[in-house]
């Protein structure tokens, strides 16, 4: 099997998980990069680090796991977090600080980083990011993005991003069938080629040309379920990345179509084993 690249540019946090006193490595980015070398594929991450403790257990466990995050950014000031509990199995957010230091300095990529980019099949990121005036830059490297728009959304912000996004993700479980068509539906009105609408438990949906395609849910006894959205995204690039030879083209409808379908049924397979896992992929330390 020939070996591809994908790169997370974006958020990292950390969870507090107040109920257990542990804190665990997060970010929809940062997940990505860490979710793709469980897949088998060889990733790197690129985002922004505070000074602070957090910070520094986070790039132990990023070197610890061999992800290399040789672009990412540091500055003085606290890291990002946030705070959760579980109920009965599911994760529910108690706050946080918005990201720290990512949101106060402006990503300003440069030629080098454009460079460096350029050898990755795909850009993941998401709302968390602070990237969204980015995004046309970050076009100049060629690359696919991908683009987690989790459940926070208005049609001034898909008319906004989606014109620079190959491959939307939006999660739906709270909206109705007809909404959740209709939100779909603006993602690729609005430019992005591929749509994806994951529903929890309800399985997942994804819209491309006129064809619209769902797969069911992986059944499985959650212990957590952080990172579940998170897996998803990652399996089905991964997927859609190998069975795309390694360049997504968004050609062919037909053949198209059946790489969206085996890409959807292993992020339903792979966000069932993340579910069983302590955090978004687990490295729990105390509380700082």
């Amino acid at each position: 099997m020939k070996q591809y690249k994908v790169i997370g540019i974006g958020d990292n946090v950390v969870d507090k998980y107040v109920h257990q006193g542990i804190m665990y490595p997060g970010g929809n980015a940062l997940n990505f990069s860490v979710y793709a070398t469980m897949c088998g594929m060889e990733s790197a991450y690129l985002g922004k680090f505070g000074s602070d403790e957090v910070a520094g257990y986070i790039r132990q466990v990023i070197d610890e796991l061999k992800i290399d995050r040789s672009c990412c950014r540091e500055y003085e000031g606290g890291n990002g977090y946030a705070r959760v509990t579980l109920e009965d199995g599911d994760r529910v957010f108690l706050g946080s600080n918005k990201g720290g230091i990512a949101k106060e300095h402006a990503w300003q990529f440069t030629k080098s980083d454009l460079d460096y980019i350029k050898q990755f099949a795909v850009i993941h990121t998401s709302l968390n990011s602070y990237i969204e005036q980015d995004l046309t830059v970050l076009r100049e490297s060629g690359v696919p993005i991908s683009y987690d728009f989790s459940v926070r959304w208005n049609d001034g912000y898909l008319e906004q991003v989606c014109p620079n996004v190959d491959i939307s993700f939006l999660s739906c479980s709270h909206l109705t069938a007809e909404e959740r068509e209709r939100e779909m539906r603006k993602a690729q009105r609005f430019g992005s080629k591929i749509v994806v609408g994951t529903v929890g438990e309800n399985g997942s949906y994804a819209l491309f040309g006129d064809q619209w395609i769902y797969h069911p849910a992986v059944s499985t006894e959650a212990v957590d379920t952080m990172g579940a959205g998170d897996s998803y995204i990652t399996a089905f690039l991964v997927e859609l990345i190998r069975n795309s030879d390694g360049r997504i083209e968004f050609g062919q409808e037909s053949e198209m179509l059946g790489k969206i379908k085996s890409s959807m049924s292993k992020g339903a397979e792979f966000a069932a084993e993340i579910c069983r896992v302590n955090g978004a992929f687990g490295f729990g330390t105390p509380l700082v």
